[in-house]
């Protein structure tokens, strides 16, 4: 009784409202009741905001017109009024507010006939909305789903919009439906309200709008939807998860718990909801009866277009879909919180145009497949590639050998992996990867910035390097005399031309011991690598790290070499070009700051490049992976231990760097094989077919000649240090930057323990000359000069000691005497150092020789 009651009074404010308001905008009836009826119906609210309609977000390539993945949670794609197919507007007009046009918001018969069936009770409530009360509860339940917080609070706020329980407020909420109906009409023409449901109705699952909903049943837009189609989706929408189509196996069950509404049935309830719309088409003479009569009788056939959305459905540049959804989630370009931003990519409707090469990144993908597969035996094979346009950051390919998956039931399988190896841990989940000698740059720049020359001779020989300074937290001191050991060989005098073109760990120690490692952390760091292993700054607290200990990522590791070629100017890397809003209007607040700056002087950057050169020439441990297809090059290999490989190499266009290795684990890269081929030789394939591509598309210049201060074979003073005790000329020659070898001790007079000789002797040599010293074995004399006869010669040799003594060579003088002999040298020369016992012959000359 009392619902009765309850319901006979809300019956009657919504009678009044009714005939007296919207029943025509042309009726005005007077009369107490009625207006105060409408009194307390114009109190209600009456502004409704419509929001902006959730739509998908798309990545798109550089080109601005290929889709790359698109991210949802509502899938969506509005259209304008002519976009739809005028059947569908007959169809749902018919089924579900055939006196749209003529109302001014709300259908007096329709809604009365619910309401009434609604306070009988015991039945499915009924909605009787006109088209427009039907557009305000879809906005209100999409506000709801802006605004929850939790899928608990969604449903709650669901409930609470659509539920018209009378004994839970259902004839307050409808009347301020109706209120904010008949607002819209006074705002809003009858073509924007009808376009505006279609749009936002959902059609079961995340089907949402009519262009969506004609595209996933059927593959058509909805300006191409037939009779048929049309039926069928103006009957999905009155029940949208009961009625949809793209359910095979059932969308509900009968009594017994058997599926109905399959394909084995014929999506019957979907067909006797079809029929209905076609029945209603009909009578308002919307078809013929032979159109109704053909439609009825086709059976429904969907065409399932799947809406696929996320990275995996990027295929081969799915890592870098993935590492620009980690830009979204991360920079506050895109929201203040990671929920606005999750919001932004799953509802915002943004279009992303990234900086992904469309051509490129579809060759760097076929060369990545040709040559690694995405696993083998032995080892936990992971490799990636990524390519920086040198000017402006821009990424313009990364790839990976794995397949990507965020799955759970692939997390054990090795082909598979949801990591971008190009990255760090914030963008992409990456610890990094050992760097090995693409490291050494670092040390290069430094070496440079400190004024040395690129000519300057160093002792590149393997050797114990006892002490490395350090400003920035003291230096290390090689305690237990550890050795860092060469790939191959021993090591050698030279240059750091030849150091960098072969490699040479030992040549970047001797480069190092010269230098601060505080500052060789410094540039890496400028230059845009850190230890992402530890996400901070290189340490360089040890030798190691000089030559590529630390993990780094890829993708910093190829803008480093991309300063390089871009005359010392660092660009930070770039995923995204531009953000447009769903309207095609570009949103630069949304888009990424990302900078240019120059972190190495111009001279600096072309000299290094002049020594890079070099490991891309013939006989460089880089020359493999050069396509030489006429582009100037630079580059550098690397290898850590047997675990990683690494190839670098750029033009003055475009960075190619390419990591090959162990995902995770010890295996041996050159112990394993791939196609036959050593894991640690794949980087050089990879690369060449990678960077033959970019030259093709990003046709190169020349480099810039180096600084001549910083290449010119550099003079040092070299003291003399004869006579000097063994101990103190090696420490003097040491001080002076000198290697001193100590030879053989040589025939002198002087005591035992001094220096008899030196190579070279005193005087300006190239910096980085070894010395060689040699002690007296004071056992030798210096000849002296002779003077006077033959006989007074042999006298003063036999006072220094001398004691085999003989006549040389002898030449005739017409001035001398008949008897008259005079000495006129010896063999050795006078001043000669040699051993007492040594033979010396007095040359001579008189009036006839012999």
């Amino acid at each position: 009784m009392l619902g009765g009651i309850a319901g006979l009074v809300g019956l009657s404010a919504v009678a009044g409202v009714l005939i007296t308001a919207t029943v025509t905008p042309a009726i005005a009836v007077s009369g107490a009741a009625a207006s105060s009826a409408i009194t307390m119906f114009d109190n209600l609210p009456s502004v409704l905001q419509i929001d902006e309609l959730m739509q998908p977000t798309t990545l798109m390539y550089s080109d601005g017109t290929t889709q790359l993945a698109t991210f949802f949670d509502q899938n969506r794609s509005p259209v304008k009024f002519d976009q739809v197919a005028t059947v569908m507007y007959d169809a749902i007009l018919s089924s579900e507010d055939p006196r749209f046009y003529d109302h001014g918001g709300l259908d007096l018969i329709g809604t009365t006939r619910a309401l009434l069936s609604n306070l009988k009770g015991g039945g499915e409530t009924q909605g009787g909305s006109s088209i427009s009360q039907q557009y305000v509860k879809n906005i209100l339940v999409q506000q709801c789903e802006w605004t929850a917080t939790s899928d608990e609070e969604s449903q709650a706020c669901f409930y609470k919009v659509t539920n018209a329980d009378i004994d839970q407020g259902g004839i307050e909420r409808k009347l301020q439906e109706m209120r904010y109906a008949v607002a819209l009409e006074q705002q809003y023409s009858k073509n924007d309200i009808l376009l505006g449901y279609l749009n936002i109705a959902n059609f079961g699952g995340t089907t949402y709008g009519i262009d969506a909903a004609a595209k996933r049943y059927f593959g058509v837009p909805a300006s191409n939807l037939t009779l048929s189609q049309a039926a069928t989706l103006a009957g999905i929408v009155q029940n949208p998860n009961t009625y949809r189509i793209d359910l095979p196996d059932g969308t509900t069950t009968d009594a017994s718990g058997n599926p109905l509404n399959g394909a084995a049935d014929g999506y019957s309830l979907t067909k006797k909801r079809q029929t209905y719309v076609l029945d209603r088409m009909l009578a308002d003479g919307k078809i013929t009866q032979e159109q109704h009569d053909q439609a009825v009788a086709d059976p429904i056939t969907p065409h399932i277009t799947e809406a696929v959305q996320g990275c995996a459905a990027a295929g081969s540049a799915a890592y870098f879909c993935q590492y620009v959804v980690s830009i979204i989630k991360k920079d506050p370009a895109f929201g203040a919180t990671e929920d606005d931003r999750m919001t932004a990519l799953r509802r915002g409707g943004l279009k992303i145009v990234t900086t992904l090469d469309p051509n490129l990144q579809a060759s760097a993908a076929a060369t990545m497949a040709e040559n690694v597969p995405s696993s083998i035996e032995g080892m936990s094979l992971g490799a990636t590639s990524v390519n920086l346009q040198t000017s402006t950051g821009r990424i313009l390919s990364i790839t990976q050998n794995t397949k990507f998956s965020e799955s759970a039931s692939t997390e054990n399988d090795p082909n598979y992996s949801s990591l971008v190896y190009a990255g760090d841990q914030e963008h992409g989940d990456s610890t990094g990867f050992n760097a090995g000698s693409t490291f050494k740059l670092f040390t290069l720049i430094d070496w440079l910035e400190k004024g040395h020359s690129v000519n300057e001779q160093l002792n590149g020989v393997n050797r114990t390097f006892k002490r490395f300074t350090n400003t920035c937290s003291g230096d290390w001191v090689n305690t237990e005399n550890w050795k860092i050991n060469n790939f191959s060989g021993n090591g050698f005098y030279g240059t750091p031309m030849q150091f960098t073109a072969q490699s040479l760990n030992s040549g970047y120690l001797a480069m190092a011991e010269k230098l601060d490692l505080c500052d060789i952390g410094k540039v890496a760091t400028k230059m845009g690598v850190i230890d992402t292993y530890h996400d901070a700054p290189v340490a360089m607290s040890n030798a190691s790290e000089i030559i590529g200990s630390d993990a780094v990522s890829p993708l910093a590791m190829a803008g480093a070499y991309a300063t390089v070629a871009n005359n010392g100017i660092y660009c930070q890397p770039q995923a995204i070009d531009k953000v447009l809003d769903s309207d095609g209007n570009e949103l630069p607040d949304k888009k990424p700051q990302r900078t240019c700056s120059q972190v190495i002087t111009p001279q600096v950057a072309a000299t290094a490049a002049y020594a890079l050169k070099g490991v891309m020439a013939g006989g460089g441990t880089g020359s493999s992976a050069n396509p030489r297809d006429g582009a100037q090059l630079i580059g550098k290999t690397g290898t850590h231990e047997q675990y990683n490989s690494w190839m670098i190499e750029s033009s003055t266009a475009v960075t190619t760097a390419v990591w090959v290795g162990n995902s995770t684990g010890l295996g041996d890269i050159f112990n394993n094989f791939a196609n036959g081929t050593q894991v640690s030789n794949l980087r050089y394939p990879v690369a060449l077919g990678i960077q033959a591509k970019a030259d093709e598309l990003y046709p190169p210049g020349n480099f810039p000649d180096p600084d001549n201060n910083l290449t010119k074979v550099v003079y040092v003073n070299l003291p003399n240090v004869v006579g000097m005790p063994v101990d103190q000329a090696t420490q003097t020659l040491t001080a002076a930057g000198f290697q001193v070898t100590v030879g053989d001790p040589v025939d002198s007079d002087a005591a035992t323990n001094l220096v008899a000789a030196q190579s070279p002797g005193a005087g300006q040599v190239a910096s980085g000359t070894t010395v060689t010293i040699n002690a007296s074995n004071g056992q030798g004399a210096t000849v002296p000069p002779v003077s006077g006869t033959v006989q007074a010669a042999q006298s003063q040799l036999q006072a220094k000691g001398f004691t085999s003594i003989s006549l040389g060579t002898c030449t005739p003088d017409p001035t001398l005497p008949a008897n008259d002999t005079r000495a006129t040298g010896t063999d050795p020369a006078a001043g000669t150092a040699t051993n007492k016992s040594a033979a010396i012959k007095i040359n001579y000359s008189k009036l006839a020789c012999p």
